[in-house]
């Protein structure tokens, strides 16, 4: 039994993760959080980036490029840390969870998708605040779907939070 395997059983979150899974088993679900995934891949914060970049002025432009600059640390940090941890994932772990999309890359921990969508959520509001009804839901529906779909265990989505915060909660402090 690996450590990851302990850890699951100790603390309930094989059932947690199977039961966000089963409830996401829904085919109108299934849709919307493929959908958010997809999103949250890239499309959607180069969207924004570049919006804020070529609408916002100045400061949209910094904005633009402080988020990029933290994409490509939270990029080089979860892969290493993937690397280093080597997380199975669920659904290879566990034959009763159901992977409803393709994973990008072959480990678990942390949630790369959920690492960027917070980073670039809290980065972007600090900038501009009053796109909050539009950054918390989708951020919120991001981290979920990397369960609800099977490729993640909360605890990788809960560490890749952790990990976001730190990393924007510092960079706005170097720029400040």
């Amino acid at each position: 039994m690996t450590t990851w395997q302990r850890i699951e059983i100790g603390s309930g979150e094989r059932r947690l993760c199977l039961a966000m899974n089963r409830w996401g088993a829904r085919r109108a679900l299934i849709r919307l959080f493929r959908l958010v995934s997809r999103l949250g891949d890239g499309a959607f914060w180069y969207a924004l980036m570049l919006v804020l970049a070529l609408f916002a002025g100045r400061r949209g432009l910094q904005a633009a490029l402080h988020m990029a600059c933290v994409g490509i640390v939270a990029a080089l940090l979860y892969r290493t840390l993937k690397r280093w941890t080597r997380r199975p994932r669920p659904f290879r772990t566990h034959a009763d969870i159901t992977p409803y999309i393709a994973p990008l890359d072959e480990f678990s921990f942390p949630s790369g998708h959920t690492l960027h969508a917070v980073s670039f959520t809290l980065i972007a509001l600090a900038y501009f605040p009053w796109l909050a009804p539009l950054l918390l839901p989708f951020t919120l529906l991001v981290a979920m779907s990397r369960v609800v779909l099977g490729l993640h265990y909360p605890s990788d989505v809960l560490a890749a939070t952790v990990i976001a915060c730190a990393l924007a909660g510092s960079s706005l402090w170097l720029i400040g």
